[in-house]
């Protein structure tokens, strides 16, 4: 890491002290990260959260960091369902990984991540979850001539790219549009329906069925 990089703040909890004691470990000795404590500024840090499974106690784990002021979460878990990554993601989580997939490297890419407001699915449940949202449309919409509304087809194409994993900056290459404008439609949808993030706002349009 070059000396001009920016360290990004994360403060790490878990369901279990041993679990924290391991991913705290694990970013100790990561030049790219700082370790941040109780007292860090919840809107210059990002929250990492590790358990064993996602259940009660790491969706109550999750309400109470959101709680206390921190918008930037990730989720590291042992197995996380389709269902569940929904209930992440509207607990505040804008980045999720399977604990068998979350290498150093991973979790560090995570982090910066989520602290440059990107999200991050692993992606069999994405393409899962977009597969149901194509089959509702094929086969109960399409054939009652119903068409999804909420969003513009301008909206849609941003929130089907920011869904596939696309940058800010990729997205305007490939729709032709400025950076400013790809911001400006994000920022529309999450304010018209009250959204927390990217990543909340592509598990709302998918739930909704409005991508």
């Amino acid at each position: 890491m070059s000396a001009t990089t920016t360290r990004t703040h994360v403060l790490v909890r878990a369901t279990d002290p041993i679990l924290q004691n391991g991913v705290c470990m694990t970013l100790r000795t990561r030049p790219e990260v700082w370790l941040a404590d109780e007292t860090a500024d919840p809107a210059a840090t990002v929250a990492l959260v590790a358990a064993d499974r996602f259940d009660d106690r790491t969706v109550a784990l999750l309400r109470a960091v959101q709680a206390r002021g921190y918008t930037k979460l990730v989720l590291i878990a042992g197995e996380v369902a389709e269902a569940e990554v929904l209930t992440a993601v509207e607990s505040g989580v804008c980045a999720v990984a399977r604990r068998a997939d979350a290498t150093p490297d991973m979790l560090v890419r995570l982090v910066r991540a989520a602290a440059a407001g990107e999200g991050s699915l692993p992606p069999d449940l994405l393409g899962r979850l977009l597969n149901q949202v194509s089959r509702l449309q094929r086969h109960v919409l399409e054939p009652r001539g119903l068409q999804l509304a909420g969003v513009t087809t301008r909206e849609s194409e941003v929130l089907r790219l920011v869904a596939s994993g696309f940058s800010t900056q990729e997205i305007a290459e490939k729709l032709c549009y400025s950076q400013r404008t790809v911001k400006s439609i994000l920022h529309d949808v999450t304010n018209r329906f009250h959204l927390r993030n990217r990543a909340h706002a592509v598990a709302y349009a998918l739930r909704e069925g409005l991508i």
